[in-house]
């Protein structure tokens, strides 16, 4: 019996341990292949999109590293310069579709690039090599003689949403849009992973809601109302924390994922964009 137990106790500390150190490892190293799901842009499609869209541009970028970004400018009808949004998407998303709903934002150029490792774009994605695109992405297109460089909007999507307030953070970006957004990464991880020390091992954090604070400039929350994958207090913490004026836009009976198929998505960012056309007025937007 003695034995026995004492096999009992080996067996019972090394499961803990398994579970303890174990799973952190495996976290840190797989970490890359639970935040990343990069979607790929076959030459068929890409056919398709330039024969269809003529008035879509496709554009590339070279990073100083000589990693080949690859994406689409929908220039505004009409001759002048115009305003520009610039669109960046979730963590599984390749943006190419999005001429078909860049004709939406009526008045508006929209730039859709996507990050590294998606679409046709080169390299591997990462926090740091993100950030350091999205500020070369806009200070490449504002020098376009087409682009209004004063009147700038970013809109980020899910993932998308921590690049868009990085980049509003170190840009006179006009005003942002942020769909399904999060506080941070971080935090999402501390609950999910609450075994772990997430804040040891978390290479890519993206912490919006520490720079909310410092941001301000307007701000649209679109927030659905089902989404589990980003449960609503981490949007209401970035939303509470935003130093600028801000609108709450909840859409009901909605995930994360199809929180696009509202009727009327298209037609709230529309809406807004065309509100901060104009000079912004002081003063915040109440939720609503």
């Amino acid at each position: 019996m003695r034995r026995f137990l004492a096999s009992v106790g080996r067996i019972t500390i090394g499961v803990i341990v398994g579970v303890v150190i174990g799973n952190p490892v495996l976290l840190y190293f797989r970490q890359e292949k639970l935040l990343f799901y990069p979607v790929a842009l076959n030459e068929g499609n890409r056919k398709i999109i330039k024969e269809r869209y003529r008035h879509v541009e496709e554009v590339a970028i070279m990073a100083p590293d000589r990693t080949r970004l690859h994406g689409w400018f929908q220039r505004a009808s009409g001759a002048g310069r115009a305003p520009l949004l610039i669109y960046f998407g979730g963590n599984a998303e390749d943006i190419s579709p999005l001429p078909a709903a860049a004709d939406r934002v009526s008045g508006w150029s929209m730039l859709m690039m996507n990050y590294r490792g998606y679409g046709l774009s080169e390299g591997a994605p990462g926090e740091k090599a993100m950030f350091a695109d999205a500020l070369l992405i806009h200070d490449t297109f504002v020098r376009r003689e087409e682009v209004d460089a004063g009147s700038v909007a970013v809109m980020g999507r899910s993932l998308g949403s921590g690049v868009a307030v990085h980049l509003a953070a170190h840009r006179p970006i006009r005003a942002l849009v942020l769909v399904t957004p999060f506080d941070s990464v971080a935090s999402i991880a501390r609950e999910k992973f609450w075994y772990a020390p997430t804040s040891l091992i978390l290479k890519h954090p993206f912490d919006s809601l520490a720079l909310a604070p410092k941001i301000d400039k307007p701000a649209l929350f679109l927030v659905a109302a089902a989404d589990s994958l980003v449960p609503l207090p981490h949007a209401r913490r970035l939303f509470e924390a935003w130093a600028g004026p801000k609108q709450w836009q909840l859409v009901a009976r909605e995930n994360h994922d199809t929180i696009e198929f509202d009727p009327g998505y298209w037609r709230v960012i529309g809406e807004f964009l065309r509100s901060v056309s104009q000079p912004v007025a002081d003063g915040r937007a109440s939720p609503r």
